[in-house]
């Protein structure tokens, strides 16, 4: 979509241009007026050439002719591109509307269990719940703050040994639905979710690789909490960016997201006066 725009912009210059001194060309050399230039000059360009007005010199008709051969092909590349810009979005919107609704069934399938998980044994979950705790009346200037905190926060898991084949089980039970998701060709294109899921993926595969998570030394657990802070991290920032999505588009799926919070302890589906 980018290389799209940037050629439409070029388009659209070249265009302006063309206008400009194929109007100011035609009053001078034809002797026409601001209206009169301006209305041929289009119809010159857009090559329709009506016939009511036509150059009668040598030096207008080459003038004609600079302008059918410039002036043709950017006003074909305008509507080319805008054409083009045009059904991109279209397909953008189709599209995130699936990654949404794959994003929706990960969250209530898993991500808002492991969000409650990891942020019940961050060390600094004081600092960042406050920040979280949204309502309906957010907007994009709360979003962009509860990013800028979720970004530079302080990831620092307790990783507890007596929990990790909790964790693995949960896992396990969820390995299945995970590769399906994986497998969706929706999700392809979405860079951060599919960072997300690795990140989940490795976290999986690195508690699965254990026998027992009895007696792990120290350096074990170091690693082990590196890879629990990767995924907190990861997760916390593609629930905010799916409910972002939530609040611009649906909002009556937010109101539902925002009452299941899971950094909220309080958290309650049920409207409540």
């Amino acid at each position: 979509m980018a290389d799209t725009k940037r050629r439409l912009k070029i388009f659209l210059f070249l265009f302006l241009v063309l206008t400009l001194v194929g109007t100011l060309g035609f009053m001078k050399l034809l002797k026409l007026t601001f209206a009169e230039a301006i209305y041929y000059n289009i119809v010159t360009m857009s090559t329709v050439g009506y016939g009511d007005i036509h150059p009668t010199t040598p030096q207008g008709q080459l003038f004609a002719v600079f302008l059918i051969m410039m002036g043709g092909a950017t006003f074909l590349g305008v509507i080319a591109n805008a054409t083009e810009l045009l059904m991109v979005k279209r397909e953008t919107t189709t599209r995130m509307k699936k990654v949404n609704m794959v994003l929706g069934t990960f969250f209530s399938e898993i991500g808002y269990g492991l969000i409650n998980r990891f942020s019940h044994q961050d060390k600094n979950i004081a600092l960042l719940r406050p920040m979280l705790l949204m309502d309906t009346k957010w907007g994009k200037k709360e979003f962009k703050n509860a990013k800028n905190t979720l970004a530079t926060h302080a990831y620092d898991l307790s990783v507890d040994p007596s929990q990790l084949k909790g964790f693995c089980n949960f896992f396990m039970e969820k390995r299945q639905f995970l590769i399906d998701l994986i497998e969706n060709p929706v999700l392809i294109e979405n860079e951060g979710f599919s960072e997300t899921l690795l990140a989940l993926f490795h976290l999986m595969d690195e508690l699965n690789s254990r026998e027992s998570f009895e007696s792990l030394p120290e350096s074990d657990i170091r690693h082990l909490s590196g890879d629990f802070n990767r995924a907190y991290k990861r997760l916390a920032l593609q629930w905010l960016d799916y409910l972002e999505h939530l609040k611009e588009q649906y909002a009556y799926l937010f109101s539902l997201a925002a009452r299941k919070n899971p950094f909220n302890p309080d958290a309650n589906p049920v409207v409540l006066d």
